[in-house]
């Protein structure tokens, strides 16, 4: 409440304050510093808005109303000086001058009657509100302790004694600190120095106002005599003029100006003031009391905004945490195949410098001895050894073939790792405002029947993109379906994307729970998946691409592949991520052929650990009498030699007229007859017997040829250039071999 008791210009409490025109107080003191001279007959500049500022004033300054060639009245003098508060105060001028004067609140401007600031009437209903004010902060001062001397607040240790405090700063200062801190120059020359007063009980420092404008004690108040009337002051206010909204007295009914005027009593006026002033207060502490409970609301939302925020951090670090540790993952597995890759070619290369060199050796040795053999003179003696040294010469110019000097592996790296894609997605991260997430509850397992429908279960894979990607598919479950060792699968889009789908990118896993790779790159929605194991189960997931990016994945199913048991029909093809690269494929991937005279090593897309599978080879060309090998191999067998000269295949290797049976290089048990083109070879795998046995056109070839199968085993073929052969797979186990 000390605010409103305050005085706009010297910014103390109000003494003898005078009620302006506009409503609002000025001290008596004030009114006569801020009172100018005006040109007789001029009216004074009126109000401008509320917003004006001083600057009000230095326009005033500049007016021709005051200047001498307009007026001839005399030379205007400008003020050059504020109060305290920062109001302009003017000299004191001649009462019996024209004068008016300006409100220092709302810039509203009066112009005075021969009675001058008397013909103000003077607010004892503030003055008596102010002096109430006074009392009851000094009753609080000597209530307090009178060994709680004011002490000064800038004293580092052990504060001496104020011995004055600034009104406007609010601060008690000894003569040491005001000296040093608070010195009477410069801005801080026109705020007022008292004398300390002791500090209520509240612990806040009394302030300066109390010595009103003169800055000297209060006397105690005493009981106020009753308001006089402005032109009749002998007359007391005893009614109250409705249309001129103030207090009069009898003598201004009878003869001022109010004679005319609607009047009422006063008691009634002040008792329906009263009321009225009542009702607004209620209005306004309802609304003091909706504010406090918002600033609560504020606080406490503060708090909240505080713990949210570091719990949302939390959740962001882990969320990026996350996905920097799978791309560190993700880096080691890459890094991992390129060191695969580069151990492969520096072993071939390797291989080929040994190789290499032993032939450049014995043909070396053999040049030296045939030059030796030359510069011999007996003709006998070289006749009879030269036509068996013309042999060798002509052989081991046979071995140094056409490819036998070309490096197997080249220095580069078939491999490219594709990254704009998930940059585009990485950038595209960001938060989705005002949207409602909610979580996909998992499907219901559905268990697969005899008929060899799919197992599958769902779960939530997607991740949030953005507004320009395609969305995430959806799995067509009723669709899905295995059948032996492949797996059918159906999607569709759950909504049209605002960027045309390019395609679409089917990936599973290894049927254990491992990494996933692409199966299917295309714009079909239907695609069936050869070669899977039998009794494993497959996940598998589908996302769609644009040429803004690459999509959300769509929901995981889990598709389960036979079991086996007993002689299943198993369709697949050679793989081609797993072949030799001398290797060529065609007839969608069911006919190999080769572009190297060395024996090439490729494997079918099927591996099989149970049951009985019989597929079949057919011999589609047939040049120079080479000697294909038949059979299986584990998926890791070395790729660059016949099949069967490692521990890690068994097979059976072919020529025209005969055959043997090889693994890890021993061959065991020659069978006469061979192959010739149109040939077949077949091959039954009995994994319930544990047994691999070969046929030649549908009839056993040799006796078994390997029995004690375990583990997994994939189908496979090594051959040269020279041969051509066609995968025929999906057959039954002919009717004379009994498996």
């Amino acid at each position: 409440m000390e605010e409103e008791l305050k005085c706009p210009v010297c910014g103390s409490l109000f003494k003898e304050p005078l009620l302006l025109p506009c409503s609002h107080n000025v001290c008596l003191s004030c009114a006569r510093n801020i009172t100018v001279q005006t040109p007789e007959g001029e009216t004074p500049v009126q109000s401008r808005t509320s917003a004006s500022s001083d600057y009000d004033y230095l326009d005033m300054d500049k007016m021709s109303l005051y200047s001498e060639t307009d007026s001839g009245y005399g030379s205007y003098t400008p003020c050059q000086l504020k109060s305290p508060n920062g109001v302009r105060v003017f000299p004191p001028v001649n009462p019996h001058r024209h004068c008016s004067l300006t409100c220092p609140l709302c810039h509203r401007s009066v112009s005075l009657d021969e009675r001058g600031l008397r013909g103000f009437p003077r607010n004892r209903l503030l003055e008596a509100i102010v002096a109430r004010y006074q009392q009851s902060r000094a009753g609080s001062a000597s209530a307090s302790s009178s060994s709680n001397a004011v002490k000064c607040q800038l004293c580092d240790r052990n504060p001496v004694d104020a011995a004055v405090m600034c009104e406007q700063c609010d601060v008690f200062y000894c003569n040491a600190c005001q000296q040093r801190c608070h010195p009477s120059r410069g801005p801080l020359a026109k705020h007022r120095l008292v004398p300390p007063r002791v500090k209520p009980a509240g612990g806040g420092a009394a302030s300066g106002g109390a010595s009103g404008c003169s800055g000297g004690q209060q006397p105690p108040a005493t009981a106020r005599k009753p308001a006089t009337c402005v032109d009749h002051e002998a007359e007391n206010f005893g009614m109250y003029c409705y249309s001129c909204k103030c207090p009069v007295c009898m003598k201004c009914l009878d003869e001022g100006k109010h004679a005319k005027h609607d009047v009422k009593p006063l008691a009634v006026m002040w008792k329906q003031h009263k009321c009225q002033l009542s009702q607004a207060l209620n209005g306004v502490s309802d609304k003091a009391k909706d504010a406090k409970e918002f600033l609560v609301q504020l606080k406490n939302m503060l708090q909240q905004i505080q713990e949210n925020g570091v719990e949302f951090e939390a959740c962001v670090v882990a969320q990026c945490d996350s996905l920097i540790e799978a791309l560190t993952r993700q880096k080691v597995k890459l890094l991992t195949k390129v060191n695969k890759e580069k151990e492969y070619k520096l072993k071939v290369v390797r291989d080929q410098i040994t190789h290499c060199t032993m032939k450049l050796r014995q043909t070396t040795g053999m040049m030296e001895y045939c030059l030796e053999v030359l510069k011999e003179n007996d003709p006998s003696g070289f006749l009879q050894i030269s036509d068996a040294l013309i042999k060798r010469v002509t052989s081991s110019q046979d071995q140094w073939v056409k490819g036998a000097l070309e490096p197997k592996v080249g220095p580069e790296f078939d491999l490219t790792l594709t990254t704009d894609s998930l940059l585009q997605t990485i950038l595209l991260l960001d938060f989705c405002q005002g949207k409602d997430v909610q979580e996909i509850p998992l499907l219901k397992k559905m268990q697969a029947s005899g008929s060899g429908e799919a197992e599958m279960e769902t779960e939530n894979e997607g991740v949030d993109s953005g507004p320009s990607v395609p969305a995430a598919p959806l799995l067509q479950l009723e669709k899905c379906c295995t059948r032996n060792n492949s797996a059918t699968l159906a999607w569709r889009v759950v909504a049209p994307s605002a960027n045309l789908i390019e395609g679409y990118i089917l990936e599973l896993d290894d049927g254990n729970g491992g990494q996933y790779r692409e199966v299917y790159v295309g714009k079909e929605t239907v695609c069936t998946v050869d070669g899977l194991h039998f009794n494993s189960s497959y996940n598998a997931r589908v996302k769609a691409y644009n040429a803004i990016g690459v999509g959300p994945y769509s929901k995981t199913v889990v598709l389960k592949t036979s079991d086996g048991k007993g002689c299943v029909l198993a369709w697949f093809t050679f793989d081609p991520t797993t072949a030799h690269r001398d290797i060529v494929l065609s007839n969608e991937n069911q006919t190999v052929s080769c572009n190297s005279y060395d024996d090439r090593v490729v494997l079918g897309t099927a591996a099989f650990s149970k049951g009985t599978h019989y597929w079949e080879i057919s011999i589609d060309r047939y040049d120079n009498h080479p000697d294909p090998a038949f059979g299986v191999a584990r998926i890791n067998t070395m790729k660059d030699m016949m099949l069967g000269k490692d521990d890690k295949a068994w097979a059976m290797y072919v020529d025209n007229n005969r055959s043997w049976f090889m693994h890890n290089n021993s061959h065991t048990n020659r069978a006469e007859g061979g192959i010739t083109k149109g040939a077949t070879v077949g091959v039954l795998l009995d994994l319930t017997k544990h047994t691999l046995t070969f046929y030649i056109n549908k009839e056993q070839h040799g006796p078994t040829a390997f029995e004690s199968m375990e583990g997994v085993f994939v189908p496979a073929v090594s051959l040269n250039r020279n041969v051509q052969v066609t995968l025929l797979t999906g057959l039954e186990v002919p009717k004379n071999i009994k498996p």
